[in-house]
């Protein structure tokens, strides 16, 4: 079994790492341009973004060629996942396959514009995330198929939300700004899955961002700050080692 992942502050690894299997990254697999792929049994793990699918795993699923008896895709959200796996079923059908199963997963949200990290961790053991990530793994090990359908409603308020977030530009990444706490340690450079951050004084954007917050997410200096953000705590998945985050994503030599 292979899964590709995409993964930005550990939520999605964590849960691809317990289906099992052969893991590859997504931004690993785009750097290395790596399109071909076969197996008995294919998956993708990846978050929901703005109740759509990331533009890198999007493109990544689009323009692959993959062979296998069962597909399936899982993605992590934290408030509600919208349309996005129609959104992934859409790409496979430009790939030339479709999906066995297909599953959303309620997670942390760590999605600092709106949430307060506080108050997603408190309400972490309503989210019953090791109960319903035990029947996937099961599921998916077991074969069985399963689809996702959404209401119009669903499917209207997604379609829009993903037209505005359409007309969003890379340069989204004005909204970070960076404090003296600053040590240059490049965690930012590394964990970033577009190559978007250099290390001058401080961390440059070069606004190519798609908004995954891994960098300050990711900070050890809570340096990176988010104008309008509604938390100064910041999350990653505590089964996810920082590490395991620059392998993932890191698009540098280092």
């Amino acid at each position: 079994m292979t899964i590709f992942y995409f993964s930005a502050t550990g939520n999605s690894l964590y849960v691809a790492k317990e289906i099992g299997g052969t893991l590859y990254s997504i931004p690993q697999c785009s750097k290395n341009k790596e399109s071909v792929f076969e197996d008995d049994a294919i998956g993708f793990v990846f978050p929901c973004y703005g109740f759509g699918i990331p533009n890198l795993v999007k493109h990544f699923i689009e323009h692959g060629k993959f062979k296998a008896a069962y597909f399936f895709a899982v993605t992590t959200y934290g408030n509600t996942p919208g349309n996005c796996m129609e959104y992934t079923k859409r790409a496979a059908q430009k790939a030339g396959f479709s999906f066995d199963y297909c599953r959303n997963i309620l997670m942390i949200d760590n999605y600092l514009p709106v949430f307060r990290i506080e108050q997603q961790l408190e309400k972490e053991p309503q989210k019953n995330i090791p109960q319903n990530l035990k029947q996937i793994v099961s599921d998916i090990h077991a074969r069985k198929k399963q689809d996702i359908h959404k209401g119009l409603g669903t499917s209207v308020m997604s379609s829009v939300i993903q037209s505005v977030a359409s007309l969003r530009k890379g340069d989204v990444d004005k909204r970070f700004w960076v404090n003296d706490n600053c040590t240059k340690c490049g965690t930012c450079r590394k964990v970033c899955p577009k190559g978007n951050i250099s290390i001058a004084e401080k961390p440059v954007y070069h606004h190519q961002c798609d908004f995954c917050l891994a960098c300050i997410n990711f900070c050890p200096q809570k340096a990176i700050q988010l104008k309008g953000q509604k938390s100064g705590e910041r999350f990653s998945n505590p089964h996810i080692k920082t590490a395991e985050i620059i392998a993932a994503n890191n698009q540098f030599k280092d």
